[in-house]
């Protein structure tokens, strides 16, 4: 059977044309339907992907913010071991150093050895490269504190091994019964003065107790001086402990002890009153280096876990005011 002629009407023309059926119109129009289906496809495609995540995407977005969320965490713990650190440093060049009489190690040489730019170069270039930047420098940073840390209480020990003279002078106690105080008034610093209603240089730490309450020597030493007075520090002693270090012991009711007499660490030396400039019954108490008067809180090591000195620490920096 002869092949039927399909035909189309040309409108330019005004006239009917045989329909081109060759194979290659049909290859060529079966292609051009195919890239139009294709095309759709791919958009269709992007709009889902863009906008819709599979769930193997969902899983890893998740695992990315727990991941997150744990550096997050991280950061917050490696802040509170970097804040203890640099405590456990200021107590080292502050009190054990100077109480040895060696050199503090300076913060930069405690924090040394991260200068290279290139030390975290493999970790730039992600989404969330600054937060494992920080981490890991933190962790490097505290771990060059720590070294050093450990090295210098080697040296501490070994001093502290050769100078066991110097332990039992350096003062290291509560000047009262810790059952006898019924607080710490006053700390050392400026703080509002009771009488002059300005802010005045505070320098020692008031501890309020009651009329006649026993004082004790905090060092062994020898009594430097005793002094009767009515203004001032009024009635008390004060103790040299040799090695740079003198106690003063102040607003006394009366002292128990002599100009040169020589005392031991826990030895009755006086009793508390509120002789000279004073608002209440008290005992100001000083610790000096080399006749300069320093924080007496960093001198209370013996008697104090690192818990409850930390907690002394801490209510010292509140603002209270004097009671001379």
């Amino acid at each position: 059977m002869a092949k039927q002629k399909r035909y189309i009407f040309n409108q330019l023309t005004q006239d009917f044309e045989v329909l081109d059926t060759s194979k290659s119109k049909k290859v060529l129009r079966v292609l051009l339907i195919s890239l139009a289906v294709l095309g759709v496809a791919f958009l269709f495609a992007m709009l889902l992907f863009t906008f819709f995540k599979s769930p193997t995407e969902k899983a890893q977005a998740r695992e990315l913010e727990y991941l997150k969320l744990r550096y997050e965490i991280l950061n917050d713990r490696l802040d509170e071991m970097e804040l203890l650190m640099t405590d456990m440093e200021q107590r080292d060049n502050n009190l054990y150093r100077m109480m040895f009489e060696a050199d503090p190690i300076p913060s930069s040489v405690r924090r040394s050895g991260f200068s290279d730019a290139d030390r975290y170069a493999d970790l730039y270039g992600y989404m969330n490269s600054g937060l494992v930047v920080s981490t890991a420098r933190k962790l490097d940073v505290i771990a060059s504190q720590l070294y050093h840390q450990s090295v210098s209480y080697d040296t501490l020990f070994w001093m502290a091994r050769n100078k066991s003279d110097m332990l039992a002078h350096i003062p290291a106690i509560f000047p009262l019964k810790e059952t006898e105080i019924k607080y710490v008034s006053s700390y050392f610093g400026y703080r509002p003065d009771p009488i002059y209603k300005i802010s005045k240089f505070h320098s020692g730490m008031d501890f309020s107790s009651t009329m006649g309450t026993e004082v004790y020597a905090t060092g062994d030493g020898v009594v430097f001086d005793v002094e009767r007075n009515n203004w001032g520090y009024g009635n008390m002693v004060i103790l040299d402990h040799g090695y740079g270090y003198k106690t003063r012991y102040a607003h006394l009711k009366k002292s128990a002890v002599r100009k040169g007499q020589k005392v031991k660490r826990g030895q009755l030396i006086g009793y508390i009153g509120n002789s000279g400039k004073t608002t209440g019954v008290h005992l100001h108490y000083e610790v000096l280096k080399n006749d300069v008067q320093v924080d007496p809180i960093n001198f209370l090591y013996q008697d104090l876990t690192p818990e409850e000195y930390n907690q002394i620490l801490e209510q010292s920096t509140l603002p209270t005011q004097t009671m001379d």
